[in-house]
């Protein structure tokens, strides 16, 4: 088969129906509420992590690497059905598979609660991801559907800003549940946000579809699920073995490889591929998505032992280690809806490039961090961080988005939320075992007094020490200073490698992303111009009118 050719630019989409334009806030609201609540699960998790570790009746004594597979789990489903739940939305309707998804969200949240080891959570956990992966580009392509070119970045910045609100909302109301109730209400208090979120989506939501949708997929997407499966785990054998040279390591990590290379050149060849390659021709388009996955890649990396070192070195409880990162949160909140401001005004190269520059510096300053730093030196770190955010995911979300027709929206937004889920799976695997190995080799020179049946699990993480040095009793007090010293030592290697990865995704945008568009001429993420403003565009579609009319 021939490959696919570059497509051209997004043509102009038809006028949004009149009914659906005066309530396009509206549904923007509930849009967010979706995305919220998708979001908050995960940043529920990231504060739980230290109470889902714990022995019984606390937690279910989850290890290092089962906390890793709880996220994972979730991510990598998510990830890898990204790729049909934007196809199906396309092809079926946004609006029932995001009616589908958000059902499925949340029975595996009520199941998620009532786990009775970690092996279960890790189960439904996937069951979550099943439920977000047709959630989560659905109401991109929704908001889509429902606002104008023109409208288009403003309505991104804000969905993007719920992602601040999100990460505000979860560690506090994570920190409260913890405080006065079991370790599963995190995940049943999903329950009722998911019956608001129903009525609300039946409500108001139209619907809408690619009126000449392609064949699905099957086989490019069960590649890359295999593929992203067996290099994750094998990343996370590895941290657990603190070796990446064992059998059982190399061989999901170079299996995995092989077959997403195969799941390329699947793509490449197909004429009906769940991605188009032709689109990753174009620079702009390809540092966009680069941008999204490296971000993320270092950021929750971060996520995942700052929980850590929040709650196990400085002490605080949950519901302070959630209160501690809200700077993160407001800084999203307040900026990304405001992004397309600076863009237009300075171009998304430079935007974008300031604010990998600013994740990166705030990556790199866990490197200093130490068990007496000031709360205020963190704060400060934490808001530049969530600056850096605001003003990288509205604009390359946008790139991506406008340079699809609004009939593919699910196959774009798919794109987008694919390369953001798979970098931060990565990140956590990839960030997780360089923590996990290196404390390891920093505490293996202080068990030599620890019972040999013992000795393993002591020395797995910061957690799994301080509880054998907790059982151990006075015997075992030797080891909690040891303890805080090598989690400490393990953590700035991994900011260090975080903020590596920060500048590498800071030169892939100075390079590739397009700069300041001229004045008169419209540009992506600027939202100045574009040919389907309200007044001069056509009428809308007949499959648009029938959307409205429901």
């Amino acid at each position: 088969m021939s490959q696919p050719s570059s497509p051209p630019a997004a043509p102009a989409g038809p006028r949004i129906p009149e009914a659906v334009h005066r309530r396009r806030w509206a549904v923007l609201g509930v849009l967010m509420l979706s995305l919220l609540i998708v979001v908050l699960d995960n940043s529920i998790l990231n504060v739980a992590v230290k109470t889902i570790a714990a022995p019984a009746p606390t937690g279910i004594g989850a290890t290092q690497g089962e906390l890793e597979w709880a996220i994972n789990s979730y991510t990598l489903v998510f990830a890898g059905l990204l790729f049909t739940s934007g196809l199906l939305g396309d092809r079926l309707g946004r609006k029932k598979v995001l009616l589908f998804g958000i059902t499925v969200f949340g029975v595996g949240s009520a199941l998620a609660a009532l786990s009775g080891s970690p092996g279960e959570l890790i189960a439904y956990r996937a069951v979550m991801g099943l439920g977000a992966a047709f959630v989560m580009p659905a109401t991109l392509a929704v908001l889509m559907n429902v606002f104008e070119r023109d409208e288009q970045p403003k309505a991104i910045g804000i969905w993007a800003g719920s992602v601040g609100l999100a990460i505000a909302i979860g560690p506090i109301t994570g920190g409260i549940l913890l405080e006065h109730f079991w370790w599963g209400s995190i995940f049943l208090i999903n329950v009722p946000v998911v019956l608001l979120a129903l009525a609300l989506m039946t409500w108001l939501v139209p619907d809408s579809r690619d009126p000449k949708p392609g064949r699905i997929d099957i086989p490019g997407v069960l590649l890359s699920v295999v593929g992203l499966v067996l290099l994750v785990y094998g990343i996370i054998r590895g941290g657990e073995l603190a070796s990446f040279t064992d059998v059982t390591v190399l061989a999901p990590v170079l299996g995995g490889l092989a077959v997403l290379i195969l799941f390329v050149l699947h793509e490449r060849r197909s004429d009906h591929p769940a991605i188009d390659m032709g689109y990753f021709r174009r620079p702009a388009f390809s540092a966009a998505v680069a941008a999204i996955a490296l971000v993320f890649f270092a950021l929750m990396g971060v996520t995942f032992f700052s929980a850590f070192y929040l709650q196990s070195v400085r002490g605080y409880s949950a519901l302070q280690s959630g209160l501690l990162i809200l700077p993160l949160a407001v800084a999203q909140m307040v900026f990304a809806p405001r992004a397309r401001l600076v863009v237009e005004r300075f171009g998304a190269k430079a935007v974008c490039t300031v604010g990998m520059l600013l994740v990166a510096l705030g990556l790199a300053a866990f490197a200093l961090f130490d068990a007496s730093t000031p709360i205020w030196v963190m704060e400060v770190v934490f808001f530049l961080q969530g600056a850096g955010m605001a003003h990288i995911m509205p604009p390359v979300t946008v790139a991506i988005m406008q340079a699809l027709p609004r009939e593919k929206a699910g196959s774009g937004s798919a794109i987008n939320n694919t390369f953001r889920q798979v970098g931060g799976a990565l990140g956590v695997a990839v960030l997780g075992s360089v923590l996990s190995s290196t404390y390891r080799g920093e505490i293996e020179g202080h068990l030599g007094g620890v019972p040999e049946a013992l000795r393993a699990t002591a020395g797995e993480s910061v957690e799994a020490t301080l509880a054998v040095a907790e059982k151990l009793g006075p015997a075992g007090q030797g080891l909690v200073a040891p303890a805080y010293d090598a989690f400490l030592d393990a953590m700035h290697v991994t900011a260090i490698a975080s903020a590596v990865i920060g500048l590498i995704g800071a030169v892939v945008v100075a390079v590739f992303l397009p700069g300041r568009t001229p004045a008169g001429t419209a540009g992506p993420g600027t939202g100045s111009g574009g040919d389907d403003r309200r007044a001069s565009v056509p009428g809308p579609s007949a499959e648009a009118g029938e959307s409205a009319r429901r």
